[in-house]
């Protein structure tokens, strides 16, 4: 992890890169745009550094990524959403109209804004040309190798603009920040690279951009392209030297290809440019000052002490508004919540931000089951009568409060909270709502942030308040759909033993005339195991009607069931119907002994019903289906039998068959697909494991693996379950 002197970090950190009206105002019209893909998103952010390390920023973040680092901005808009993207635009775009630290200095970034497309594109370039395995990687490392400049100019204001005039090229102005303030602003855009997370080689890429070229010689491979681009793009033509330094490093023929590669590279940033609406900048004599933001003019011009409140009433509401418009859209509570996060970063530059909730059963205030912050929100649960807190100060006053102000609530939470947000101090915003409070947010807060927030506290207070309102307005959403899903499962109950108890009289009136023919039957006929297999098949139709469409609970109706005998009893009620009188040819491969398994007999009953039913219709006369049962399986340390149905038919697709894995994917009416979803509820329910293999007009194989009654120690030679 890059360093930088203490106080560079903490200017920085307040720091951020602006984007040209253009770019943002067309990411605004894509976003809104349903046909808009992400990919056509990515190219437009990848045109704009300070855009790029927002959405970096963002990604990045531990509330949103998942896993690896996201390095490419396809993977980073996929991870945050469109909704995020949005917000993240919205409030850049009207932040630009309102930023009072540029309202009397005059600012020209366009050669900036073009340098860094240049260097880009010839990154790309030269990074496919000497097989780099990661070109758009090369892209962004080139794009940001000079967004320090950016961060410096926004976080130290007017001395940086004095040293902006004072520099003739990058180099001095490499010199003179590094003598005035310990770091050059290819540092600032390392430790920048650090802070999300990227491979030290992509940090590399923008630390080194200022080295020697005999230095470079040695450096890896992105570094090497990153310092050759920048080279390239701060020249009119290829100087002899580049091309020594560029056959040394990649061979001869590239480094006699670099001016076709320049070429070719101005040709694609000046269409960028041109799609924008962004004009390139014309380079001073001898292009020695090429790409760096220029001071074009100082304007003094005196505001009246109304005026300046005046227009921070209207840029605030300006500010609010779209937020509150994009938060009110947003339908779930951590959506909401890391929106809120990026758009305090955004607005008010606080970087480290966390949330307690105040829960409305007990009213205590707790960060548990919020993510994307540090462990000690989610440990917490404070009574805030009893609790001394700035966060609980808040809460009580209903009113912004710092601990640089309300040093009577301190306490050494408060030194935790601070701690765990890597800052000297707290801001505490109350997020309260039409009819309540829902919580506060807990921000961390250097002194230099205080001085300079502490007039926009009117603003502050208005954002907890959009998003309390937010955050209640999702609860109540949330509540109300839930107490719909309540009632019109109630209904549906009530009509369910209403159909059960109708459905149930009839049902009784066939069992009982099924009594009286048994009794009329001889003794000696064997029709009698029919009649009772017909019985019990009645009353396990009148359970399922009773239950109608509740899953069985096994926990109640567990059992040892002999698979082999209920494979026979079901076979002499359906065999006939099924198979024999389509002309489909059925064999069954069972051992004469008892297999018995733990498994509920009815929902066996259920899955080996559906089976034969959906083979039934899928097979034709000829074709043939085997049934086999096969106990002592090891399968994971465990003993199963096997059952498995084999057929020559014409197969199942990829979509029919996933009804097995995602029961709830079945279309109603599909081919074979809702008995096959039923088959896996069940079966999932069961704890049975299912394999399917099928071929378009070769036919299809099913397993399913059964825990047997008892479970055997595991033997020393392990046995494989067939596939």
């Amino acid at each position: 992890m890059y360093r930088l002197p203490e106080p560079i970090r903490q200017a920085i950190e307040a720091g951020r890169a602006p984007s040209p009206p253009q770019v943002l105002l067309r990411l605004l019209q894509m976003v809104d745009d349903d046909c808009t893909t992400i990919a056509e998103l990515a190219r437009l952010v990848e045109q704009d550094p300070g855009l790029c390390t927002r959405v970096l920023t963002a990604a990045n973040s531990p509330a949103i990524r998942r896993g690896g680092q996201l390095r490419s901005i396809e993977s980073c808009l996929v991870a945050l959403g469109t909704r995020l993207v949005r917000s993240i635009a919205t409030c850049l775009s009207v932040q630009s109209l309102f930023d009072e630290r540029s309202a009397n200095r005059v600012v020209d970034l366009a050669g900036f804004w073009t340098h860094s497309l240049l260097a880009a594109e010839l990154s790309r370039s030269l990074a496919a040309a000497t097989g780099y395995a990661r070109p758009d990687e090369a892209y962004l490392a080139g794009l940001l190798h000079d967004v320090g400049e950016l961060i410096l100019l926004s976080a130290i204001g007017e001395p940086y603009l004095q040293m902006l005039a004072m520099a003739g090229d990058e180099k001095a102005l490499a010199e003179l920040e590094s003598g005035r303030f310990g770091a050059h602003h290819g540092e600032i855009g390392t430790w920048l690279a650090d802070q999300w997370h990227l491979d030290s080689s992509f940090a590399d890429g923008i630390l080194f951009h200022h080295l020697p070229g005999e230095q470079i010689i040695t450096a890896g491979q992105l570094a090497q392209v990153v310092w050759i681009a920048h080279e390239l793009a701060c020249a009119d033509t290829v100087p002899e030297e580049l091309i020594e330094i560029a056959g040394e490093i990649f061979g001869n023929p590239l480094s006699q290809r670099l001016g076709a590669i320049r070429d070719q590279a101005a040709q694609r940033m000046c269409v960028i440019a041109d799609a924008i609406g962004m004009t390139p900048d014309e380079r001073p004599d001898g292009g020695s000052a090429a790409g760096l933001p220029r001071v074009l003019a100082r304007v003094d011009r005196p505001v009246p002490e109304a005026g300046v409140r005046l227009a921070t009433i209207i840029g605030d509401k300006a500010l609010l508004q779209p937020l509150q418009e994009n938060l009110f859209a947003i339908d779930s509570d951590t959506e909401l919540l890391l929106a809120l996060r990026e758009s305090a970063r955004i607005l008010f530059e606080l970087n480290h931000v966390a949330f307690l909730r105040l829960e409305p059963g007990d009213g205590r205030l707790t960060g548990k089951g919020i993510p994307g912050q540090p462990p000690l929100f989610g440990q917490l649960s404070l009574v805030p009568e009893v609790q001394r807190s700035v966060a609980v100060a808040a809460i009580v006053s209903d009113r912004v409060c710092s601990s640089f102000e309300d040093a009577s609530a301190n306490s050494l939470l408060d030194v935790q909270f601070a701690r765990a947000l890597n800052s000297s101090g707290l801001l505490c915003i109350p997020m309260s709502g039409r009819s309540r409070t829902t919580g506060v947010i807990v921000a961390g807060l250097s002194a230099g942030q205080h001085a300079r927030l502490h007039r926009r506290w009117p603003c502050l207070a208005n954002f907890g308040r959009i998003a309390g309102i937010s955050l209640e307005s999702w609860q109540e959403a949330r509540s109300v759909g839930a107490q719909a899903e309540e009632s019109a499962s109630a209904r549906f109950t009530r009509r369910s033993r209403r159909i059960a108890h109708e459905a149930g009289n009839p049902l009784t009136i066939i069992k009982g005339y099924l009594k009286i023919l048994d009794g009329k039957l001889p003794p000696e006929t064997g029709a009698r195991q029919e009649l009772a297999i017909l019985s019990e098949e009645i009353e396990r139709v009148a359970s399922i009607l009773r239950r109608l469409s509740e899953l069985p609970d096994l926990s109640a109706d567990a059992h040892a069931v002999d698979i082999c005998e209920l494979v026979r009893e079901l076979l002499l009620l359906y065999r006939a119907a099924l198979f024999d009188g389509r002309g489909i040819a059925l064999e069954t491969v069972m051992p004469a002994e008892a297999i018995r398994i733990n498994c509920d007999r009815d929902s066996l009953k259920q899955i080996l019903v559906n089976l034969w039913k959906n083979a039934s219709e899928a097979l034709s006369s000829g074709h043939r289906l085997r049934l086999t049962i096969t106990d002592d399986i090891l399968h994971q340390g465990q003993r199963f039998a096997e059952l498995r149905l084999e057929d020559n038919g014409p197969g199942m697709s990829e979509e029919t068959i996933s009804a097995l894995h995602r029961p709830g994917s079945a279309r109603i009416g599909g081919p074979r697909g809702m008995g096959l979803s039923i088959v896996g509820s069940l079966a999932q329910r069961l704890g049975v494991p299912v394999s399917c293999r099928s071929k378009p007009g070769v036919g299809t194989m099913m397993s399913f693996l059964l825990p047997t009654a008892t479970f055997a120690e595991t033997r020393d030679s392990t046995e494989i379950a067939p596939r």
